[in-house]
């Protein structure tokens, strides 16, 4: 069957058709004649490309390479003389094309969903020349999709809520009235697939996790109907007694509660608050409880919810009570004293033992033990009070001085007779009134000084008087001359009235010459009751003064120096003798410093070596810096001393003289002596120190142990009897007892 020209062109579109719908490819060149595409030796046509988009399946999955087309040009006779050549996107690395054939693989896997196609540009070379025997053109190879991508949920796996006890609504409960306080998640697993109802469709999964939200739909109930709580005495205020808590299946802002007591008689002693964290009710202490005055107390505690939701009322109140009793437990108390600080008054002049007052003090315990009292001695160092130790009564122990303190504050102790560790504490603040007992005298030291032509009438110094006292009304001072002063030619006073005095001159013509100095005893009286007074001497110098009265030198000794000797000759005279004295002395000084080393050598036998001292010695003056005599007589009183840190409650007065003491009880009286003497020494240190006693003691039982006339005696003698004299003469029994022959020189 022949085909016409028409029909075949027809057939080709078909063909085409049918290719495109199928996935096959297939390049078909034609020739079109047009104007010359180039001329060399002879006349040649303009050819051109003609072909339909290719197509390749994704995700092939083969081992040989994918045969994607083929490009094939008219020119090409099948002699090999063309190749052809493939460039653009992915040319030679996704796509290779048989430069003989024109046939077009695709050597990898490809998949749409990353590039959906690829432009390339193909071209026609002479093999011979390299020169394009078809113009260059672009097509395109398009990637067939296939179903390899399952659905996916982009967001998953999924997370929602929703409130309990919710209705059906848009999102439906399989079950009705969920409870989330018995189930309170749940996991779903959805499903979506793709080509619904054909074959070859892919799936998709996710997790949806459904939380039941909280709402308010349990009231609170206390697990008990009662608490007993037991609590001593002695808690301080504010401490925590006990911690309730009522159960409330909610949570969050619908468990949060609040606690009152709505009843009881521990209304005003405790109170409830709520521990914002634990949701607990915390019972504290509101003032200080006392087991002898109340034993227990009962409250009546409501717990209930702060955010009620109206839709669950009808499941019943949303708050509870419950009942709380707290047992108070005695705890054994310190004596406690009928007023924190007591006040007391008393005149320094009162006697030793004049009573200042009273402080009372009592068990508060059920057994009201006897109280017994002392003073705090670290308030009251210099012991000026006592205090009887079963009445409570304060007397005085010493004289008072208010100028010294003018308030003590002691510390009063209040000890159980059958617990002493129970200690109570008072304070007492004794106030000393005063009493006129110091003499005015004057307010300062005066330098007074008067012109050699001063004028009579001319003041030359202004006075006045302090006085220790602290009278009531204020001081009120009268100043007069003595009586031996008060004729005298030179100065007289006048008394001010103001608690001052002014010295003025009776006459002119004063010289340093005949006399340079001055004293004025003035006589003043205080206003006291008795009224005190006092004789003060003021020292007046005459002085040379300039004519503005100033003084300008008040020493006589340019009226008694030599005319040829100046004050600067003398100065130097004196220090020229000082010198020499320093000099002197030092001279002195080292020479009696000068001694010969005395030196030990311990590998000598010392026994019967004769060390000789040259040694002069400094005579009596060796004797000055320590009387030796004490060291060695225990018959010497001494005066004793008084320490000023405490008071010792035994004065020694006077020590017995010690006649005929045994040899050995001498050095421990001689201890004892010292050890009494340290105790009231006011100079003695406040830790303990090493006392040295340089005692030389009157003799020793084995007379003198000296070698030097050992000659005379028989060289044979026997000591083994200083084994008999005890362990401190073991060393001379050792070099001198029985043992082997030794020679001696």
């Amino acid at each position: 069957m022949k085909l016409g020209k028409v029909e075949f062109c027809h057939f080709l579109q078909i063909l085409a058709l049918f290719l495109c719908l199928s996935g096959m490819n297939q390049a078909e060149l034609t020739r079109s004649r047009s104007k010359p595409y180039f001329q060399s030796g002879r006349t040649r046509t303009k050819r051109s490309w003609v072909w339909n988009q290719f197509f390749v399946l994704e995700e092939y999955m083969g081992t040989d390479p994918l045969y994607v087309g083929k490009l094939h040009s008219d020119v090409d006779k099948g002699d090999g003389s063309i190749k052809y050549i493939l460039s653009g996107e992915g040319a030679s690395s996704i796509f290779i094309i048989d430069e003989n054939t024109g046939d077009i693989h695709a050597t990898k896997r490809l998949d749409r969903e990353e590039q959906a196609y690829y432009t390339l540009r193909a071209q026609a070379l002479d093999r011979l020349t390299n020169k394009p025997v078809e113009p260059e053109s672009e097509f395109v190879i398009k990637i067939q999709d296939i179903n390899d991508n399952e659905p996916k949920f982009l967001d998953g796996p999924y997370t929602a809520g929703v409130p309990e006890m919710s209705p059906v609504g848009v999102i439906k409960t399989a079950l009705p009235n969920m409870d989330r306080e018995a189930k309170d998640q749940y996991l779903l697993v959805i499903q979506a697939k793709d080509m619904v109802g054909q074959n070859g469709g892919l799936s998709g999964t996710t997790s949806v996790t459904v939380t039941l939200t909280d709402v308010n739909d349990n009231p609170p109930r206390f697990p008990r109907r009662s608490y007993q709580y037991n609590v001593p005495e002695s808690l301080p205020v504010a401490s925590v007694v006990a911690r309730i808590k009522a159960a409330d299946a909610d949570v969050g802002p619908n468990a949060e509660m609040e606690y009152k007591i709505v009843d009881g008689d521990g209304l005003g002693v405790f109170k409830i608050s709520v521990d914002k964290d634990t949701q607990e009710g915390i019972i504290t202490i509101q003032k200080e409880l006392d087991f002898e005055a109340k034993t227990s107390y009962t409250l009546r505690i409501e717990a209930a919810n702060m955010h009620v939701d109206p839709r669950f009322l009808s499941l019943g109140p949303f708050s509870d009570m419950t009942t709380v009793k707290i047992i108070v437990e005695d705890v054994d108390e310190p004596p406690v004293f009928t007023s924190r600080l007591y006040s007391m008054v008393v005149s320094e002049a009162a006697k030793v033992g004049t009573i200042i007052g009273t402080v009372a003090a009592h068990d508060p315990d059920a057994s009201n033990s006897p109280v017994r009292y002392s003073i705090d001695r670290n308030t009251d160092l210099e012991r000026y009070f006592n205090i009887d130790a079963n009445s409570g009564v304060i007397t005085t122990a010493k004289s008072l001085d208010r100028e010294t303190n003018a308030v003590h504050n002691i510390t009063v102790l209040a000890m159980e007779s059958q617990n002493p560790a129970q200690i109570g504490r008072g304070y007492v603040a004794i106030t000393i009134l005063d009493i006129n007992d110091n003499a005015p005298e004057f307010a300062m030291e005066y330098e007074t000084t008067v012109c050699e032509n001063a004028q009579p009438g001319q003041v030359i110094q202004k006075i006045s008087a302090i006085d220790k006292d602290d009278p009531p009304n204020g001081h009120q001072f009268y100043f007069s001359l003595t009586a031996e002063a008060a004729n005298n030619h030179n100065f007289t006073l006048q008394d001010n009235k103001d608690n001052t005095a002014t010295v003025l001159t009776k006459r002119n013509g004063f010289r340093r010459q005949e006399q340079s100095v001055f004293y004025l005893p003035i006589f003043i009286v205080d206003s006291g009751s008795p009224s005190l007074s006092s004789t003060n001497t003021l020292t007046i110098r005459v002085c040379d003064c300039d004519a503005e009265g100033i003084a300008q030198t008040c020493n006589a000794e340019a009226y008694i120096l030599p005319a040829g000797l100046s004050t600067g000759a003398l100065i130097a005279i004196l220090a020229c003798v000082l010198t020499l004295l320093v000099l002197v002395l030092l001279i002195v000084t080292m020479r009696r410093r000068k001694k010969e080393p005395l030196i030990f050598d311990e590998e000598r036998d010392i026994r019967e070596n004769i060390v000789r001292y040259d040694d002069e010695g400094g005579g009596e003056e060796d004797t000055e810096a320590f009387d030796m005599a004490a060291l060695r007589n225990l018959n010497i009183m001494r005066d004793t001393k008084t320490r000023r840190d405490v008071t010792p409650e035994i004065q020694f007065l006077s020590r017995p003289t010690f006649k005929s003491i045994p040899d050995n009880v001498i050095f421990r009286e001689f201890i004892w002596e010292r050890l009494k003497e340290a105790d009231v020494d006011p100079c003695a240190p406040p830790y303990d120190s090493l006392q040295t006693y340089a005692f030389e003691g009157n003799g020793s039982v084995a007379e003198s142990l000296s070698s030097l006339d050992s000659i005379s005696s028989n060289s044979d003698q026997n000591y083994d009897y200083l084994s008999d004299w005890g362990p401190r003469f073991k060393r001379l029994a050792d070099m001198y007892g029985t043992g082997p022959d030794c020679l001696y020189s």
